[in-house]
């Protein structure tokens, strides 16, 4: 018993001279008292060994020499954290630098929430190439040969028309998308064709070579008007709220008989009158109408058994009502002043 007290002691004495100038010092200290194989642990183990009526005492003085060596160790990482600062002249418990924080671009954050609103009414997402036939871009979708958006002046052409093939262009509308889809597959369909389509136009604040649509189609047996007119109401009604206003005034597109575009209340002056609006208190955000009967027999899709609605509005439009952004540059300039202002999104 005496033997072991003084062994208790020495070990003490040697904790209490221990030294660590550097993290690998420290960890060998930790390992040769503190260890699962360190001297406290088989000091602990002596404890076996002891008399019954001397347990208790020698419980508390091994308890007291275990305290010992957990405090210095404490001390000793107190101090290494200490010279660590020292040397770098850094103040180790000031809070760190904000990390930056990327936000998802406004057009991706309008469109993800149009395709959420059609899904939620059965739509499929389809998609197609940016570079297309002249046939799936124009011939499919009713427009004749002299029809003014085949002129260069309003077409990217990447490759002329000749004998042997095709002109190739930069789609104007994901029309050439349905067209693809029609192509493939047989009613009923119901999908809308996300993406970016191209103009050639001037760019302005209100118009651009590029932006982006999305369009949808539903072919099936008994497809009527007011089954277009009602998806419409709930894609606004779900994308502005409740309390817009809309109407539709008849307009013409050679892919659909008969064809509606389709205005709502303007979301940036409440209706009473803006630049937007043109002092009208409406903006007109999509065209619709019921797909033509020769769009249905381009692809074999009998008219006389199947209708279907067809609807195609630009994303740009819907994000600017929604986030009343006045500049259709602004969302291709890649300023991450303009950009950080949908962080909370």
């Amino acid at each position: 018993m005496e033997q072991l007290l003084q062994q208790i002691e020495d070990i003490k004495k040697e904790i209490t001279a221990a030294e660590a100038t550097n993290a690998e010092a420290l960890e060998q200290f930790r390992i040769k008292y503190l260890g699962t194989k360190g001297l406290v642990k088989q000091i602990m183990g002596e404890m076996k060994n002891v008399p019954n009526e001397q347990k208790k005492e020698f419980g508390q003085i091994l308890n007291a020499f275990k305290i010992v060596a957990e405090e210095k160790f404490e001390a000793l990482q107190a101090g290494l954290g200490d010279s660590a600062e020292a040397e770098t002249g850094m103040d180790f418990s000031l809070p760190g630098d904000p990390t930056p924080v990327g936000t998802r671009h406004p057009l991706n954050l309008v469109r993800n929430q149009m395709v959420s609103i059609f899904k939620r009414l059965g739509f499929a997402v389809a998609e197609g190439p940016e570079i297309e036939d002249d046939w799936h871009n124009f011939g499919a979708m009713n427009l004749p040969e002299d029809h003014p958006a085949r002129d260069m002046q309003d077409t990217f052409y990447v490759e002329e028309k000749t004998a042997d093939h095709s002109a190739w262009l930069l789609r104007t509308h994901t029309s050439s998308t349905q067209a693809r889809v029609m192509e493939t597959q047989k009613p009923p369909i119901r999908v809308i064709c996300p993406g970016r389509v191209y103009r050639n136009e001037t760019i302005s604040a209100r118009a651009h070579c590029f932006f982006h649509q999305v369009e949808g189609l539903y072919i099936d047996e008994n497809v009527s008007f007011a089954d277009l007119k009602q998806t419409l109401y709930f894609f606004v009604q779900e994308m502005f709220g409740k309390e817009v206003k809309v109407r539709f005034r008849p307009s013409y597109f050679p892919f659909t008989e008969p064809s509606a575009e389709m205005d709502i209340s303007c979301q940036i002056c409440a209706g009473k009158g803006c630049n937007i609006c043109k002092r009208t208190g409406w903006v007109e955000i999509l065209g619709s109408g019921m797909v033509h009967p020769k769009v249905l027999e381009n692809f074999g899709i009998d008219p006389e058994k199947y209708t279907g609605f067809a609807f195609g509005m630009g994303v740009e439009r819907i994000a600017q009502l929604k986030y009343q952004v006045n500049d259709l540059r602004l969302y291709s300039q890649n300023d991450v002043r303009f950009l950080q202002q949908f962080k909370s999104v």
